[in-house]
């Protein structure tokens, strides 16, 4: 989906124009894949634009970094402000964000820790990741060929920036093959992720998606999803998954702050019983009200722009 020019960009601590948002050729991460960056999505409310769970993505980004030994120069709360700002100087009600860590230019080789470390903040307007029909009737997915990160060669808790070719490989392999998306296995064989979501199904109405151990990613949607699934009064498990258990579920749905919740249609051209299914239905549309500040319990999770 081709991104949409706005006016500003956050870049080192001020707003510039989106055209002048330049780098060197000889950035660090450019060429070596060494950064952390989180994606977040600001939704219109009754009360203007409002960044969900903005704070708890930050704090990851700070983890990522903290895996990396990347220093940031800024506060938490410093970036929490720059995202905040620059979706007021976008003018937009509703965008996704992209805050980046990167490192910069003046040093090159394996050893990073001299780089000079840039934080930057773009919006822009995104809609549906998987598509609206996609969110409204289902995705068909397939299991990929190419593995999730054993977590001692890459450490899958971190959402690091080069760490995604591994997901652009699993994209284009499902893509090019007919497919929606893609499900990564762990080295072990059990279900991790898709490229970009985290995944759950249903199996006799309880609601299951893989553990950190089997390398997810500490997915902020992943979290908000499975505190929404209890409070609805479903079964909420983490567990191992084999790719029979996918083939078997009656429903699955996928899940992340792009993709938003998705149901799937199908994994490996076995069909799911219920798409959309119900629980997954139920699922979707309290998320759906949740990010917009429309649900009382978790207006808390609506970080207010101004």
């Amino acid at each position: 989906m081709p991104i949409q020019k706005v006016d500003k960009i956050w870049m080192d601590g001020r707003l510039v124009d989106w055209d002048d948002a330049r780098i060197h050729i000889l950035t660090h991460s450019l060429h070596y894949g060494s950064g952390a960056f989180e994606g977040i999505r600001a939704y219109a409310t009754s009360n203007g634009p409002g960044i969900f769970r903005l704070t708890d993505h930050i704090d990851r980004l700070f983890r990522t970094c903290k895996i990396f030994m990347i220093d940031v120069p800024y506060t938490r709360d410093e970036i929490i402000e720059a995202c905040k700002a620059t979706v007021r100087a976008s003018g937009l009600d509703a965008c996704y964000l992209r805050p980046l860590v990167y490192l910069g230019y003046g040093e090159m080789g394996l050893n990073p820790l001299p780089c000079p470390v840039n934080v930057s903040v773009a919006a822009w307007p995104w809609g549906k990741y998987l598509g609206e029909e996609g969110a409204a009737k289902g995705v068909r997915v397939a299991i990929s060929s190419w593995r999730r990160h054993d977590p001692n060669s890459m450490p899958p808790a971190a959402k690091g920036t080069g760490m995604y070719v591994n997901s652009s490989l699993a994209k284009i392999e499902a893509l090019k093959s007919g497919y929606d998306e893609a499900i990564l296995l762990n080295p072990q064989g059990y279900v991790s992720e898709c490229t970009g979501e985290n995944l759950f199904l249903v199996r006799d109405g309880a609601v299951l998606t893989p553990p950190f151990s089997a390398g997810a990613l500490e997915g902020i949607t992943r979290d908000t999803i499975m505190t929404i699934a209890a409070d609805l009064g479903y079964e909420v498990r983490e567990t191992n998954l084999l790719r029979s258990d996918l083939y078997v579920a009656e429903e699955g749905f996928l899940t992340g702050t792009a993709a938003e919740v998705v149901p799937i249609r199908s994994i490996d051209d076995r069909e799911m019983t219920h798409c959309p299914g119900p629980i997954a239905l139920k699922i979707q549309e309290t998320y759906n009200a949740v990010v917009r500040g429309e649900v009382g319990q978790y207006k808390n999770w609506v970080e207010l722009v101004d």
